[in-house]
């Protein structure tokens, strides 16, 4: 046993260690088109007016006052 407390870790044969590079680089790509999907739902600005019509609509019109107001 190690001095640190923790028993000692047994040698992994090379088919484990691919096993496992291959289970992670799975959830890996899981992960990532998850994270895909949420950032394109969070993005799609056709969402947000379909959400929150009256909003946006205020936004705009506040958007064009100002532009308008500096002319």
């Amino acid at each position: 046993m190690p001095s640190n407390g923790q028993p000692k870790a047994e040698p992994r044969t090379p088919a484990a260690v691919r096993a496992e590079i291959e289970r992670t680089r799975a959830e890996l790509a899981t992960s990532v088109s998850a994270l895909r999907h949420e950032v394109a739902q969070a993005t799609d600005w056709r969402a947000w007016v379909h959400k929150r019509p009256l909003l946006c609509v205020s936004a705009a019109f506040m958007v064009g006052f100002l532009i308008a107001q500096r002319r």
